[in-house]
């Protein structure tokens, strides 16, 4: 009986446990996805009440609104080319990042965006896109 109940156990963690490295690499696929294809909509579902953005290494906090204002701006003058995602992973079980090289018309870009857990869903903690 106790090694039955210890399976169960075993069973219920391993499906937790992949269950929940599933949604983060969700997110951050679809974050990928999304700075790739310059799809403002699909990054604007991670946006908290307060995102902070830095580009050309000013950072600056916005809201909701201004985030999206921001980005949809970034991505009209630059738009993506190509995306290949450098690293990403998760150091801890409340956050997560990706690191990536965005290339435009204009330019390359250093992208790293940091997602953090809050009340069972990712949002952004951070977004940087940094002119190479």
């Amino acid at each position: 009986m106790n090694n039955m109940f210890t399976r169960f156990l075993l069973t219920i963690s391993l499906v937790f446990a992949c269950t929940f490295g599933y949604a983060q690499s969700g997110a951050l696929d679809e974050m990928a996805g999304a700075v790739r294809a310059g799809k403002v909509s699909d990054i604007l579902k991670y946006f908290d009440d307060v995102v902070p953005i830095t580009m050309n290494n000013s950072q600056s906090p916005y809201s909701r609104t201004q985030a999206e204002m921001v980005l949809r701006d970034f991505f009209i003058r630059n738009p993506p080319t190509q995306f290949m995602v450098m690293n990403s992973g998760s150091p801890d079980n409340l956050n997560s990042f990706v690191i990536g090289k965005l290339s435009t018309p204009n330019g390359r870009f250093g992208v790293y965006i940091l997602l953090k857990q809050k009340d069972n869903n990712y949002v952004i903690q951070e977004i940087r896109l940094n002119k190479e």
